[in-house]
C-alpha cells in the first residue's frame, strides 16, 4: 500500500498537481469538485464548518472521484488528529507549523507508539473496520504528512522544518504571510511572492516538495513558474460565487439591454399582446 497523495507527486511529471480547498463541508459539492478534473483537494477542518461525522461523508465523496483528498486539521493537536486518521485521512495537513519541534509533534500524532502518539483502534474507517489485518504495520508507508508554514518566521525555519523524518511536503500559505508581512488581503504583493519563490527554490535544492494555493488561474501560474511542485486555486466556495455572480450579472446585463433596445425601437417587449 502507498500513501495515495506521495504516489500523485510522484507521478506528476512536469505537470504539477492541481488541487482546490473545499470549504462548503457539502459532501455533494465535494464529489461534483472532484468530478470536475482536479487532481487533489484540501478538504478544510480549519476555516469550514466541519466536524468529525461529517469529515466521514467528505472522504466518501471525494473517494467516489480520482481526486486526492489531504485533510486539513484545526489545529496541530493530537486528540483532533487521532479522530480525523480514524476517520479514514491518509494525508494530514496541518496549519500553523512554526519550526522543527512542531512538525516534530505533528508527525508524532500520525504515528503508532513507539514513534508517535497516536492511540490503538482495531475497527475503524481506517482499518476498513478491522479487515486489514497489518494496518498498523502499514500506517507509516501510508499516511502522509504536510506542514503549512504561514509566517516570515516558519520559513526561516524551512530548512529544519524539512528534515524532520515523516515530514512529506510543506505549503506555504500566501494569505497569512501576507498579512505576517503587513500585507494584509495583498497575498500577491511583491514582496510576498518573491518571499515564496525564495522558499520554492529551497525546498527544490533540500529536495523536498512544496506546495501552494493562488486566487486565481492567473494568480497562481507565477507560483508555478516559481517551482512550486503542487498548487491549489481557491476553493469550492470562491469558484461556486465567481459562476454565480458572473451569471446574475450578465443576465441583468442583457435584461437592461433588452429593455433599452426595446425603447428604442418604440415597443415593449413586456406588454401584453394585443
Amino acid at each position: 500500500m502507498t500513501n495515495p497523495f506521495r504516489q500523485l507527486l510522484r507521478s506528476a511529471g512536469a505537470h504539477p498537481p492541481v488541487g482546490t480547498f473545499l470549504l462548503a463541508a457539502s459532501p455533494l459539492v465535494a464529489e461534483a469538485v472532484g468530478c470536475a478534473g482536479f487532481d487533489w483537494a484540501v478538504v478544510d477542518m480549519e476555516h469550514a464548518p466541519l466536524d468529525v461525522g461529517g469529515l466521514v461523508g467528505m472522504l466518501q465523496a471525494v473517494g467516489n472521484t480520482r481526486m486526492v483528498a489531504v485533510v486539513r486539521v484545526p489545529w496541530n493537536e493530537p486528540v483532533v488528529v487521532k479522530r480525523v486518521l480514524d476517520a479514514g485521512a491518509t494525508t494530514v495537513m496541518f496549519p500553523f507549523v512554526q519550526s522543527a519541534d512542531e512538525a516534530r509533534r505533528a508527525v508524532a500524532a500520525t504515528r503508532y507508539p513507539p514513534e508517535g502518539v497516536r492511540g490503538m483502534v482495531g475497527t475503524s474507517r481506517a482499518t476498513r473496520y478491522g479487515t486489514v489485518a497489518d494496518a498498523v504495520a502499514q500506517a507509516r508507508q501510508t499516511l502522509g504528512v504536510i506542514v503549512q508554514l504561514e509566517t516570515p518566521a516558519a520559513l526561516d525555519a524551512l530548512e529544519a522544518i524539512a528534515a524532520v523524518d515523516g515530514v512529506d511536503a510543506l505549503f506555504i500559505g500566501p494569505a497569512d504571510l501576507a498579512a505576517a508581512m503587513g500585507h494584509a488581503g495583498h497575498a500577491g504583493h511583491p514582496a510576498v511572492v518573491e518571499r515564496m519563490a525564495r522558499a520554492a527554490a529551497q525546498c527544490k535544492a533540500l529536495g523536498k516538495p512544496i506546495g501552494t494555493i493562488g486566487a486565481t488561474p492567473a494568480a497562481v501560474a507565477p507560483l508555478r513558474a516559481a517551482g512550486f511542485d503542487f498548487l491549489a486555486v481557491a476553493s469550492d466556495l470562491t469558484l461556486l460565487m465567481r459562476g454565480a455572480q458572473a451569471a446574475a450579472g450578465a443576465l441583468r446585463t442583457q435584461e437592461v439591454g433588452r429593455i433599452v433596445h426595446s425603447v428604442d425601437e418604440g415597443t415593449h417587449t413586456d406588454a401584453p399582446a394585443r
